[in-house]
């Protein structure tokens, strides 16, 4: 399996941010990393990348960025966007980032306004909360702030990275419920492994911070493989009862999406989490359990579930995805209406949707250019050979040799 897209995008901003070089193995080289890694040269920040190794070389920028004014452009990668947004204030100059038409539509205002609250200049260009956005820099002063947590916790991860070069470090206010919490323990874990300790509520999330006086330094870095692009193949073992072992990714990973193993084991797959490894083998009875559950935390994998919902017996019940809604597209309605072209019973809901399983229609399934579409319903292909993906070259996204392994892993 490739490098996680996750650990990769934050390990190359920390790492751009750090006291010297870095050198980034196991790394993943996909659209939304070289979006990164350009933007981060577009900076002034040399990056050397080493895609048949799976390598990036990073020169630290020292906690600031050299080149005093750039125009960037990070595709429909929203961790881009909002990593490079907070750490933007770092450096001295004027900058503008922008992404596809969809990201123009991902609202990114939460993070803004919790910016301006911590002394920085930045605006949207066009319409207010949204990209594209300009900031002109100077440092960024810190102190204290408040968000929202219902939307995303990548705007807090953006806070957290770039808060050890605030004058005063930072400390953010959590209003309600924060999404995807799993997430900010993968963040903290990376800036850890460079030199810089976050301070993360656990307990009732609702209080996350930096002290200041802290910096990276740059190192050496393993990276270990991506956990939700692990859900595909983990469920493939499931819906054709067969077998899948991950090496790299084990019991102590901090990656959340590495959970879905547990949705497997409830719809009744046999799992094993080892040290370094994680196996899943098809149910014994050949047949798999519809199940009900909240995915809030680990949302990147309720396509993964709905696209085998209708190989289950009895009906599944995704929750907790509304902000799915805000991703590379409307996850849950996209989710819905091609699970209906394939002669699906679905109900959906504000922040879910509830899948009664009927037989399976052959049928061409939209992708909607976003990359866990394609992936998704290709493992439901596996069982359904009646189904083709319009546009599946978007799962270069985060992993372009997707359909290369799924050929070399199935019969």
């Amino acid at each position: 399996m490739p490098g996680s897209k996750s650990i990769t995008i934050r390990a190359l901003l920390v790492a751009a941010l750090a006291d010297g070089p870095s050198e980034l193995r196991g790394a993943l080289h996909s659209d939304d990393t070289r979006y990164m890694a350009a933007a981060l040269s577009a900076l002034g920040i040399a990056v050397e990348s080493d895609e048949p190794n799976a390598r990036f070389r990073v020169e630290g920028g020292g906690g600031t960025f050299p080149a005093p004014e750039a125009d960037l452009f990070v595709g429909n990668s929203g961790a881009s966007m909002r990593f490079l947004t907070a750490a933007l204030p770092l450096g001295r100059g004027r900058y503008r980032i922008d992404g596809v038409p969809r990201m123009r539509q991902r609202p990114i205002a939460p993070l803004l306004d919790a910016l301006i609250d911590l002394g920085a200049d930045i605006t949207s260009e066009s319409e207010p909360g949204y990209p594209p956005v300009v900031v002109r820099a100077a440092g960024l002063r810190g102190g204290e702030t408040r968000m929202a947590g219902d939307l995303s916790s990548q705007y807090f991860s953006a806070l957290l990275m770039a808060a050890p070069y605030a004058r005063d470090g930072v400390e953010i206010d959590v209003l309600g419920d924060l999404v995807s919490k799993p997430y900010l323990p993968l963040t903290a874990d990376v800036m850890a492994d460079f030199g810089v300790i976050a301070d993360l509520d656990t307990a009732s999330w609702d209080h996350l911070g930096v002290r200041p006086g802290q910096r990276y330094t740059g190192r050496d870095y393993l990276i270990e493989p991506d956990a939700s692009n692990a859900s595909y193949f983990f469920a493939a073992a499931a819906v054709t009862g067969g077998r899948v072992r991950i090496d790299g990714i084990g019991h102590d990973s901090a990656q959340g999406d590495l959970r879905f193993v547990d949705v497997l084991a409830q719809m009744g797959a046999e799992v094993e989490i080892g040290e370094g490894f994680t196996e899943v083998r098809g149910p014994r009875d050949g047949e798999l359990r519809g199940v009900d559950l909240d995915l809030g935390p680990i949302s990147d994998t309720a396509q993964t579930l709905a696209a085998i919902a209708p190989l289950a017996a009895g009906p599944t019940t995704i929750r907790g995805v509304a902000h799915a809604r805000l991703k590379e597209t409307d996850r849950v309605s996209a989710l819905a209406t091609e699970l209906r072209r394939l002669g699906q019973e679905v109900d959906e809901f504000p922040d879910g949707l509830c899948i009664t399983p009927r037989p399976i229609l052959p049928a061409d399934v939209d992708t909607y250019d976003d990359h866990r579409m394609a992936m998704s319903f290709a493992v439901a292909a596996l069982r359904a050979p009646g189904i083709r993906l319009r546009d599946p070259g978007c799962v270069a996204k985060t992993f372009p040799g997707f359909f290369d392994v799924l050929d070399a892993v199935t019969p």
